[in-house]
């Protein structure tokens, strides 16, 4: 609620013209949207469902979405991209609660013999193991980290965002490191 009416006194959200743009139908404007907030989007839902073809298909349910809303949204109740990222998060939720361990179709890609392809081919299992990590963790510990780590939002803006005070958030992100370091103890002592 701070932060809502922090932006209440501060004056405009700073995607409200091009929101206002984008409800008119200005293909500039929408074009403009895109380029701005779709790395992000993307990012957050790849981190959420460790799926990038399902990343995809959220962050195009979200502009789906905004084209749809752009119309009615009324700017002081909460910036436009904080409702972009709650939007995009329950997508996610919704993947995540639907989601059911399925075989893999395809046999994974062999390593690509080259010079070099031995460090490329750790970075990889590396990060593929932190991604493991990262979607183990509780919901709201992932949720907390990933907006904070990988989205760059402010704990307030994060916390806002959850819906949950700036002391609860921080106790999440404590946890969730704390749970990460666990599972990636090995690799720090390597």
């Amino acid at each position: 609620m701070e932060a809502s009416g922090r932006l209440a006194r501060e004056g405009t959200d700073p995607d409200e013209d091009v929101v206002r743009r984008v409800a008119r139908g200005d293909q500039a404007a929408v074009q403009a949207l895109v380029a701005r907030k779709l790395p992000r989007m993307l990012s957050l839902a790849r981190r959420m469902l460790g799926d990038p073809a399902e990343a995809e298909d959220v962050a195009q349910e979200v502009f789906l979405r905004v084209w749809k809303h752009a119309p009615s949204w009324k700017p002081g109740k909460a910036r436009f991209d904080t409702w972009m990222h709650r939007v995009a998060l329950n997508l996610c939720y919704d993947r995540l609660r639907s989601k059911r361990e399925h075989p893999v179709a395809e046999p994974p890609e062999r390593p690509d013999p080259s010079p070099g392809a031995e460090r490329g081919l750790e970075a990889a299992q590396l990060g593929a193991r932190v991604e493991r990590a990262l979607q183990a963790l509780p919901e709201r510990q992932r949720e907390a980290i990933v907006l904070c780590h990988y989205q760059e939002l402010s704990n307030i803006e994060a916390a806002a965002l959850l819906g949950i005070s700036v002391e609860a958030l921080e106790s999440l992100l404590s946890r969730g490191r704390r749970a990460l370091r666990a599972a990636l103890a090995d690799v720090a002592r390597s």
